[in-house]
């Protein structure tokens, strides 16, 4: 039987927007599912530009999992824990999370595959079991769903915000602040479409940051995410004037420190186990690349005394 769902709606959006905001779904995708009647507004058929309203019922019929093309691949992954559920992993920075166009091999869904016999199908073909993503050049931890259950249950926390991701930042230029919060709603930028830019009427997006380390021309952040949009901690520091240190996109063209990309590590990540119903709470140590940085930067501690500065900020649930 095909999975489905049943959405509440409380707010007045496009139906296809709607969707894709509340589901694992692009907006696309969303937009096929509606032509094909996949996709219900109050029991109706509609068009993806149909109005909803609170109080609005949306149904949504996934369609059975693919059999994908994506081909598995004997690669090293470093699982912090696994069960029947759900794996957690620490990926490492220059990793694509899911196959795309120029990375068709060498991506985490490749080694997944390998690693694991079924993945979950709601993330499509090219994105099984994938819950949430974090870019090429930024490491640290990801959760994985190895059955739908797991998968949605998952994908609803990192909705409601139940589920906390904690980020390392080294950004450029010395924060005089000791804390802060960036909101500002963020969408595709209209010109240079690989990139993300701050634009009203986007996608609401919340990063809370506070001060671990000053270095004089460069600062240590711990930074928590409300939200998890595209590009979202790269484009809110660099709207402060203080960009990711090494972000090729959004900061300085030239490599400081000899980074192959941006300074970001997702060293802790958070979430109630769907099943088990207990707390799970994971940490990745800071990477070979990170740690460096830090050091040429102007770090003299080590790396265990910088991770337990990073935890006394963390946000307290």
């Amino acid at each position: 039987m095909p999975e489905q769902e049943r959405i509440l709606c409380g707010v007045s959006v496009r139906l296809d927007a709607f969707v894709a905001a509340e589901t694992e779904l692009s907006r696309t995708q969303a937009q096929r599912m509606i032509h094909n009647g996949a996709i219900l507004l109050n029991g109706k058929t509609v068009k993806p530009n149909a109005m909803t309203t609170e109080g609005d019922l949306v149904d949504v019929t996934y369609p059975d999992p693919v059999e994908t093309d994506v081909k598995p691949e004997n690669i090293p992954l470093d699982v912090l824990y696994e069960d029947e559920d759900l794996l957690v992993l620490d990926k490492p920075q220059g990793m694509v999370v899911h196959p795309a166009p120029g990375h068709a091999s060498g991506t985490l869904v490749n080694a997944l595959l390998h690693h694991i016999r079924d993945l979950s199908g709601i993330g499509g073909e090219l994105r099984p079991g994938i819950v949430h993503r974090i870019d090429r050049m930024t490491s640290g931890l990801l959760v994985v769903a190895k059955n739908d259950a797991t998968h949605r249950a998952l994908s609803w926390q990192f909705h409601d915000h139940s589920a906390h991701r904690s980020y390392a930042a080294l950004v450029d230029g010395n924060i005089r602040q000791d804390e802060g919060t960036i909101d500002a709603p963020l969408a595709r930028h209209p010109v240079n479409r690989k990139r993300m830019a701050i634009v009203p009427g986007g996608r609401e997006a919340v990063t809370h940051w506070h001060v671990a380390a000053r270095y004089g021309q460069y600062t240590l952040l711990q930074i928590e995410l409300e939200t998890g949009r595209t590009h979202q901690i790269r484009v809110h520091l660099a709207s402060q004037q203080h960009p990711v240190t090494g972000d090729e996109l959004y900061g300085r063209d030239k490599r400081p420190f000899g980074l192959a990309g941006q300074a970001l590590h997702g060293y802790r990540l958070v979430f109630r186990h769907p099943r088990l119903g207990e707390r799970m709470v994971f940490y990745a140590p800071l990477p070979d690349y990170f740690s460096k940085a830090l050091k040429k930067a102007g770090e003299t501690e080590d790396e265990e005394s910088i991770l337990c500065r990073l935890k006394a900020l963390e946000k307290t649930d």
